[in-house]
């Protein structure tokens, strides 16, 4: 009998910090914080949390993401992957999409990214035709050769071509956005109001979706 009781007092203790549990709210909320995409787009390994920044090279706000973004990058763990996606929706954007599809064919990215940003922001060069552009691949070790085979071939324009396409699926109407696991975009506004905010959500998200990695049956 005493045992029993004992029993029940156990589990009668228990049952408010299970319902505090339950019923603390989430710190962020969909329709709020972060928008869940109509149809979730596939991501490049589904055995990771892939996170995308959707940018412009030309786009004044996504400079001055870079520093703050590239500080989360480095400290994120193994299973993040983080991956950039260059948003167009007229002509120079296009551009610019190619022009990052070419260091990516080049294996240039890393020596490329920021003095392309910087060209655009810092020294007033647009970057809109092919001349400028491989004026400044040369400027990086890049030969003219290697700069226009890369800039002009079907690999390249094929991916802009693809990216473009996508741009519908990530609903993206702005930058610098992020998506979080090909199911969640987030953007800078009333809600989230300061590009480390949005890091913050990013991070939110990124454990929400962890947590399913590694309990993939619930």
């Amino acid at each position: 009998m005493i045992k029993r009781l004992m029993q029940i007092v156990a589990i009668v203790a228990l049952v408010p910090m299970a319902y505090s549990v339950v019923a603390q709210p989430e710190r962020y909320v969909s329709g709020t914080h972060y928008v869940e995409l109509r149809t979730p787009v596939k991501t490049n390994d589904p055995a990771k949390v892939e996170v995308m920044e959707a940018f412009w090279y030309g786009c004044t706000h996504c400079f001055r993401f870079e520093p703050l973004l590239n500080s989360w990058q480095a400290n994120q763990p193994d299973d993040v992957d983080f991956v950039l996606f260059p948003a167009m929706w007229n002509a120079i954007m296009k551009i610019h999409a190619q022009v990052y599809y070419a260091a990516v064919a080049l294996d240039s990215v890393e020596l490329l990214h920021e003095p392309i940003f910087n060209a655009i922001n810092l020294e007033g060069n647009r970057l809109q035709n092919e001349r400028q552009i491989g004026a400044l691949f040369a400027e990086h070790g890049i030969s003219q050769a290697d700069f226009e085979a890369a800039f002009n071939s079907f690999s390249v324009r094929t991916r802009v071509n693809q990216a473009e396409g996508r741009m519908q699926d990530y609903e993206i109407r702005s930058t610098p956005n992020m998506v979080v696991n090909g199911k969640y975009l987030i953007t800078t506004g009333e809600a989230v109001r300061t590009q480390a905010e949005m890091l913050e959500v990013v991070d939110f998200l990124v454990e929400k979706e962890r947590s399913l990695l590694r309990s993939p049956g619930e």
